[in-house]
């Protein structure tokens, strides 16, 4: 769907991009990564024209952007920065509405839009909809940013770190959420960011740059299992197994939970440890209420001392101390099977209700 051939931005004596050619196919999420000043904003910016090529050639569906009157071409793109840009003196869904009113959709057809899209990101229209940017944190002011590139459904999205400026928390649940919209979507992206844990994780495909040259493209396993020379194998990290989990998902890897419900007599607890003899998760069976909702574990090591009873032996916990979610990567997973010191870990959904277990076991060898 872009295909850019030998493209170069040059000023005066030096060059920002220099002989620029890579090709990002329909559906994709391409991230252009690279040191400060290699060049990855200016290729954004020549994509929807903000900045104009010095050579070369940039087409979109097979035709050349300069064949595209400028404010056609943009309004056919979704743009996110990291300063956002939303409009101070508009409320939220007037923000949104913006590119649509400008492509004279009706008016209830746009309000229908922005509407949808503050649901699909996870903000109350009831609540938001009426604030204006001022009254919002900065992860929701980046989720209404997101939500007005989206608006008039571009089949083309070009993101300008718009994670950078957010801190850890935020980023990573706003990652997950982005993640989960592209799956629906099946949006073509072009994203900048400096991060190469986001570039992996994010995209189908990673493009570095190095003083505006292209080092080497291809997806993320690729850079990480065969970098191309010391430089992309320096950037990339020591920690390239460590990233290509951020790449894989619990929910890939579950199997079905060891667990009991509350009401479960001392027979039970015995019968069910007997089974799991020799199992990898021998130790702890998890617990769940009426509603199959985690609240807690019996640890079989007290089989020993006493016969078990629920009364006594539930250690009841909150979920989100011990549990993954289904969209979790296997990297946030091994994060908690080093906090927790456990072999299993239970898999909750957005209700606390029991999905599955993963196994350390399955971490290590991925």
């Amino acid at each position: 769907m872009i295909l850019l051939e030998n493209v170069s931005k040059r000023y005066e004596k030096s060059y920002a991009v220099r002989n620029l050619s890579l090709t990002v196919a329909k559906g994709e999420l391409c991230c252009l990564i690279g040191p400060s000043g290699c060049g990855k904003s200016t290729t954004l910016k020549m994509i929807n024209r903000m900045i104009e090529p010095s050579s070369g050639t940039i087409k979109v569906d097979g035709v050349d952007v300069h064949e595209v009157p400028v404010a056609t071409l943009r309004r056919r793109m979704g743009y996110v920065i990291q300063s956002i840009g939303l409009f101070p003196h508009m409320t939220v869904l007037a923000n949104i509405q913006v590119v649509p009113r400008l492509l004279r959709w009706e008016e209830s057809r746009s309000r229908k839009r922005a509407l949808e899209l503050l649901e699909l990101l996870g903000l109350s229209p009831d609540t938001y909809g009426g604030k204006y940017p001022a009254e919002l944190s900065g992860g929701q002011a980046q989720r209404v940013g997101v939500a007005r590139a989206l608006a008039a459904d571009p089949q083309i999205l070009l993101m300008d770190e718009p994670f950078g400026a957010l801190d850890p928390i935020s980023r990573e649940h706003l990652q997950n959420q982005f993640l989960a919209i592209q799956q629906e979507l099946h949006k073509t992206i072009v994203f900048v960011t400096h991060d190469i844990d986001e570039a992996v994780r994010l995209g189908n495909k990673v493009a570095l740059l190095r003083d505006g040259r292209l080092v080497q493209y291809g997806s993320p396993e690729q850079l990480l299992a065969a970098p191309a020379d010391a430089f992309v194998k320096k950037f990339v990290g020591l920690d390239r197994a460590l990233k290509r989990l951020s790449r894989l998902l619990a929910a890939d890897f579950l199997h079905p939970a060891n667990s009991v419900a509350r009401q479960a007599p001392p027979e039970l607890l015995e019968a069910e440890f007997r089974r799991l003899e020799g199992s990898d998760c021998a130790r702890y069976l998890w617990v769940t209420d009426e509603e199959n909702r985690l609240v807690g574990w019996v640890d079989g090591n007290n089989t020993t001392e006493k016969r078990l009873n629920m009364l006594e032996d539930l250690v009841e916990i909150d979920p989100a101390d011990i549990s993954v979610r289904p969209g979790y990567s296997l990297k946030q997973a091994l994060a908690m099977f080093v906090q927790q010191s456990v072999a299993c870990l239970p898999v909750v959904d957005d209700e606390r209700r029991l999905q599955g277990e993963i196994r350390l076991a399955d971490v290590l060898k991925s």
